[in-house]
């Protein structure tokens, strides 16, 4: 399973690193996701929760 946000759908961004003389390569950087317990249609479930989501009060942890 891929380190998805639940709430917020954020998912790994890709783009490139480029250097000094200017070469491009692929890369991604995660996103800060933690498996938290929350109430899903009023049942806890496990899923990844991205920090801003859980900062913003946007979910209740069980």
């Amino acid at each position: 399973m891929a380190r998805k946000c639940f709430v917020t759908g954020k998912k790994p961004g890709t783009g490139n690193h480029v250097s000094h003389a200017n070469n491009h390569n692929k890369r991604s950087w995660g996103v800060n996701v933690q498996k938290v317990r929350i109430l899903v249609n009023g049942k806890p479930k496990r899923v990844y929760v991205s920090t801003k989501a859980l900062k913003s009060g946007l979910v209740t942890r069980v």
